[in-house]
């Protein structure tokens, strides 16, 4: 008994600690967590059909109970060493307040959410008429490498100032498999912004698989440099970007499904680097996913958007994407000369950039080149009549939104 009073009161004194540190909420400890409620022993303590807030910062690991309700109410934040854990078929809400409202695991944390494709798991607005921007959205933090540092430096994430980046590329945060957010992205500011998936330093190690992010204010998927390999993503309705990466990701993008809503912009936005801090990496490298599969539906060549914007020194390789209803297909910005602080025109010249097979569906200007350097279409490009994009049709049924 004297052992159990002293750790009771050594859990307490950590827990509270850890909230006047960092200044966020109080830690709601009314969850139906082993650890949180049975002092780490497994049994029944009647806590099934509750409503649930959760907020603030997690020193345990839990496990939500589908029998319970739980509403994301302001921050939550798992830290180093927990683990979340959701059964597949949970809905959880989040209170439609806007940007303070966000999961966030931390780095050395991590994420189980296993879905399936009878039974995803979805992140939702509590609002009773759902609008996009109701609340923050999903944030993985890993410490695979990023660019916008050097060395085994971190650098802080826009939501949440949590440190981000390092030397493992083979990190791992969890798994996300059939997941889908909605109603994503509010935004704290004009620099900082919720997405609805943001991948920040995340690792090869995690498990991304069958996830979509359906109405959301900001970007569909943001990756902050990192390796994360995602397999079977599906952006529908992004107000902004549906898909954007920066600070040296380098992870594979593979069967991947966007269309535009009536507010949108880019289906793709890649830098090569962090415009707003530069490029600190020794040596330097740059954003060079490869992705395979992509298929992005716009609103007609009459709109005057763009598919994909590449841009700051990206590098990427495409195969087998289609590009439907755009003005431009791919606009290409840089700098000429292999030294410049933007080589995107050298990575085409390079072929570290570049399209080994595209079809253009109602697309008034393939290519747009404002690199600064001198490259044929073919250069960049293979056009290919037999190009599908992604099977969106087969492995998007039955657990997405359209």
């Amino acid at each position: 008994m004297k052992n159990n009073f002293l750790l009771a009161i050594t859990i307490a004194a950590t827990l509270f600690a850890s909230c006047a540190e960092d200044g966020t909420s109080d830690i709601i400890i009314n969850d139906n967590s082993v650890t949180t409620n049975n002092n780490g022993n497994s049994g029944n303590n009647n806590t099934s059909g509750q409503q649930i807030n959760l907020s603030g910062n997690y020193t345990t690991s839990m496990v939500l109970d589908p029998a319970n309700t739980y509403t994301i109410t302001g921050p939550v934040i798992f830290e180093s060493g927990t683990t979340l854990t959701i059964p597949a078929g949970m809905t959880i809400k989040a209170a439609a307040t806007g940007a303070d409202v966000y999961l966030a695991i931390a780095q050395g944390a991590k994420i189980i959410a296993e879905g399936t494709s009878t039974q995803p798991i979805i992140f939702t607005s509590s609002a009773s008429t759902p609008n996009a921007g109701d609340w923050g959205g999903l944030i993985l933090l890993g410490k695979a490498p990023i660019n916008s540092v050097s060395g085994t430096a971190t650098s802080t994430s826009e939501i949440a100032s949590l440190p981000y980046g390092g030397t493992d590329a083979s990190d791992n945060s969890g798994m996300l498999r059939y997941v889908r957010v909605e109603y994503s992205g509010g935004k704290a500011d004009g620099q900082s912004e919720n997405n609805g998936f943001s991948f920040y330093g995340v690792g090869n190690s995690t498990v991304v698989e069958y996830i979509q992010m359906f109405e959301g204010k900001d970007d569909g998927l943001e990756f902050f440099g990192g390796t994360v390999n995602v397999n079977n993503v599906s952006v529908v309705n992004a107000e902004d970007d549906s898909l954007d990466w920066t600070e040296g990701y380098s992870g594979t993008i593979t069967d991947a499904y966007v269309k535009h809503g009536t507010d949108h912009d880019k289906g793709i936005e890649a830098d090569g680097y962090n415009t707003d801090i530069g490029n600190n990496s020794s040596p330097l490298f740059w954003s060079k996913p490869t992705v395979t599969n992509l298929t992005i539906i716009g609103l007609g060549s009459g709109t005057g958007n763009e598919a994909i914007r590449l841009r700051a020194g990206s590098q990427g390789i495409f195969s087998n994407i289609k590009i439907e209803g755009f003005a431009e297909g791919f606009d290409l910005d840089g700098d000429a000369g292999a030294t410049s602080s933007n080589p995107t025109g050298t990575g085409v010249l390079n072929g570290d950039l570049n399209v080994a097979s595209v079809i253009f569906v109602d697309v008034t200007v393939k290519l747009k080149n404002d690199t600064g350097e001198t490259f044929s279409d073919a250069t960049f490009y293979t056009e290919s009549a037999t190009a599908t994009g992604t099977d969106y049709a087969t492995w998007g049924s039955g657990w997405t939104r359209q």
